[in-house]
């Protein structure tokens, strides 16, 4: 393989894990604080159209990423409010979200389909940006591969070494414990699940303003469900959620490559690669923790202060 080939291949893969790691490390931010929100796909396809359509009109691809991100947020804030403050169940109410959000990101980009936008530009340092394999790789990427990792850091960082994530930690783990310290465990959650809603806008607005750019129907392609599984397989680490990101990008790049190449596989298999990889992950994942749940205890268990 030529270095201008592997470059190729090497810049492919990250931007394939790019949205994937956005949209999980949200999620993961979430399920610390005890909220499983299985909308994360509804949330990503309407930041993809609402970001898409706010470009197209307005002009500005900035503006778009910010509707994009502002159109997660709002639907997050409905998840958060039915299932933190009125206690509806999470997985039924997450479900719904998804289903919401695949509804009215049709509504939203009816007008916008097969529409194209310039893409948002990468970055370009002279003399770096030319070095062979690492030069795009490293030097030559656009905004959001290098926010998706500031964000993996800043997380990690918050998670680990702050007060804050450490409030966050214990709201996840026991908010019963967490209350009787006077924690605020249902405006911590809330504010948990906001933020997951706000990278998973992020992410779709990434789909439709970077990674393609344009608007198509059901074009997040189930990446919300792949980020929900990499939420599991990476332990609830930011970091591991990078490096699963990067693995499953990797085999959504392969998996092209391999039909380009016509290699004698039927397409519908190819194309069902990533998905597979994810499966087979979450199994060796399951396999390897039987001895107990390293999830956080209060995990999908809704919260009553007493009264």
């Amino acid at each position: 393989m030529s270095p201008q080939i592997l470059e190729l291949v090497l810049v492919s893969i990250v931007m394939a894990a790019t949205p994937l790691v956005i949209a999980a490390l949200g999620e993961l931010v979430a399920e610390r604080a005890g909220v499983l929100d299985l909308g994360v796909e509804g949330m990503m396809i309407v930041g993809a159209a609402a970001g898409f359509a706010a470009a197209i009109e307005s002009g500005s691809s900035l503006l778009g990423v910010a509707v994009g991100i502002g159109a997660g947020v709002v639907l997050a804030g409905v998840f958060g409010v039915l299932v933190i403050f009125m206690a509806a169940n999470q997985v039924a109410t997450g479900l719904a979200l998804t289903i919401l959000g695949v509804g009215l990101s049709g509504l939203i980009g009816s007008g916008y389909v097969g529409m194209k936008r310039e893409s948002i530009g990468h970055l370009d340092i002279p003399v770096l940006s030319d070095l062979p394999v690492i030069g795009r790789l490293v030097f030559g990427q656009d905004p959001f591969v290098y926010a998706g990792i500031g964000l993996a850091i800043a997380i990690a960082w918050f998670l680990n070494r702050t007060r804050g994530g450490l409030t966050l930690r214990a709201v996840g783990e026991n908010h019963a414990s967490a209350h009787a310290l006077g924690i605020p465990v249902r405006r911590v959650r809330f504010l948990a699940v906001l933020f997951g809603g706000g990278c998973a806008g992020l992410a779709g607005a990434y789909l439709s303003l970077a990674y393609t750019p344009f608007w198509a129907p059901g074009m997040t392609a189930g990446r919300g469900w792949i980020a929900l599984a990499l939420v599991v397989f990476a332990s609830w680490r930011p970091f591991r959620a990078y490096a699963g990101a990067l693995l499953f990008g990797g085999a959504t790049v392969l998996q092209l490559h391999a039909q380009a190449a016509s290699i004698g596989l039927p397409g519908q298999l190819l194309t069902a690669v990533p998905y597979l990889a994810t499966i087979l992950a979450l199994v060796v994942l399951s396999l390897r923790k039987r001895r107990g749940s390293i999830a956080p205890s209060s995990l999908g268990m809704p919260f009553i202060p007493e009264r």
